[in-house]
This record gives C-alpha cells, sequence and structure tokens, in this order.
C-alpha cells in the first residue's frame, strides 16, 4: 500500500465556506459595477464571463485557462477588450474583497492545514482554476489561509484542464513529483472533485457545503463535516 504524500484541497466551499449562488450572485454584481464605466452592460457581461468560464473547462490542454478564457471572451467583445484585463486585475485586487461578505469562515480549515504539514505532509490546494491568481490568493487569505501554505494552487494562468476532467489532477501530480495513489482529494462538490478516485486518489467529501448536482448516493464517499475529516485525516497518515 503507498503511504500518503500529498493531500489536496478544494478552496470554495470546503475550505471557505460558501453558498455558490449567493458568491456568484455578489461577485458578478461587483464586477459589473466596475465594468459599467467601460461600457460593459451587465447581462452581457455574466453571459460573456459564463461563456469564457466553459471554454475552460472544455480545455484540452494546447493552451493555459487564461488565453481560453480571453480568446472566447475576446470572440464576443472583440480583441480590444484584452486592453481592460488591468481594470478586471484591479477588480480583483480591490472590489473583489465585497464578495468575502456572503462566505463564511471555519477556523478547523487552517488547524487540519497546520496538523497535516507538522506531521511533514505536503499540502496543495487543488481548487478549479477559473480564476486569475490574485483572485485566488485573496480567497486563500478569506479562509484564514496564506498563499505560501500550499505547495502549489491552481490558478487560471498556471493550469491547462478544469473539474472534473481527471487531466486537472494528472496535471497537479505531474507537477508535485507524486503518482495519485499517494494523494488524498478534499472537497465538497460531488461530481468535481470526487471524480479524483478514479484515478487512484483517495477521497474525502466535505458535507458542510455540499455540492451534488446529479444527486448521486454519498455513502459511497468517506464523508462528514471537519471533524470527520480530521479524524480521517490522522487515520490514513
Amino acid at each position: 500500500m503507498m503511504s500518503i504524500k500529498v493531500v489536496l484541497f478544494d478552496l470554495d466551499g470546503t475550505l471557505l465556506p460558501m453558498d455558490q449562488d449567493l458568491f456568484v450572485k455578489a461577485y458578478f454584481g461587483a464586477l459589473a459595477k466596475k465594468l459599467a464605466p467601460y461600457g460593459y452592460e451587465a447581462e452581457k457581461l455574466v453571459g460573456a464571463i459564463w461563456t469564457g468560464t466553459k471554454a475552460m473547462v472544455m480545455n484540452t490542454g494546447e493552451t493555459n485557462n487564461e488565453e481560453a478564457f480571453w480568446k472566447k471572451f475576446s470572440e464576443i467583445y472583440g480583441e480590444e477588450v484584452r486592453e481592460h484585463i488591468p481594470v478586471f486585475d484591479e477588480f480583483y485586487r480591490n472590489e473583489f474583497i465585497s464578495a468575502k461578505e456572503v462566505c463564511g469562515f471555519n477556523s478547523k480549515a487552517s488547524e487540519i492545514i497546520n496538523m497535516l504539514k507538522d506531521k511533514g505532509v505536503r499540502v496543495s490546494l487543488a481548487t478549479n482554476p477559473i480564476f486569475p491568481a490574485i483572485a485566488t490568493e485573496n480567497r486563500i487569505a478569506w479562509a484564514g489561509l496564506k498563499p505560501e501554505d500550499f505547495e502549489i494552487y491552481t490558478t487560471y494562468e498556471n493550469s491547462s484542464f478544469c473539474k472534473p476532467n481527471p487531466k486537472y489532477y494528472l496535471e497537479i501530480t505531474e507537477k508535485l513529483g507524486v503518482k495519485p495513489e499517494e494523494c488524498i482529494m478534499i472537497g465538497n462538490d460531488v461530481s468535481e472533485d470526487m471524480v479524483s478516485e478514479k484515478l487512484g486518489m483517495k477521497v474525502f467529501l466535505l458535507t458542510d457545503c455540499l455540492i451534488n448536482k446529479e444527486d448521486k448516493d454519498i455513502s459511497q464517499y468517506p464523508n462528514g463535516d471537519f471533524d470527520k475529516l480530521k479524524e480521517f485525516l490522522v487515520a490514513e497518515i
């Protein structure tokens, strides 16, 4: 039996408690307000963001997710939209923080990260890489953690696949130099996070902010709250 070398964590709804629908509403509302002076109409903007996001989810690795997004986004608005990339970056640095208000907080997240690191286990953040690094670094901070708490964290700049594509997880293990069997994946989304089990990863489904769009039987996975997660990890490592 292979020993566990790396524990991978999802972020949104896992380390950072949230209702995804509330978060998306707050995020898009703030972004639309930021971009309105530049001529972006809210409804079209939101539709274009979703279209760009789908392009990242469907990415097959020819380019990184950042380019997949902007290629699709510029097909909608024209190539000159790329001149506004600094405005988007400024949004994630500043106004994006307003979305924190609809997120929760659980101190047990950082306790579990620290416990693993104290035991010499490597920790990485496997958050769906549809955001730029600055947005991911901010959400890490909202969870009471620091980017340097993780060996790697996936962003749209450094990733070429998205969940639930198994190649997303393989890309991470290749960067870390480990086999899937040497990893545990912890997340709250049955479809996006538990798919890693098919590669040989051990999994744990955190049920505090459970997403189960396909209404799967979750009893097939180790699952529960942060206390159950801690028990699971202590037993596995």
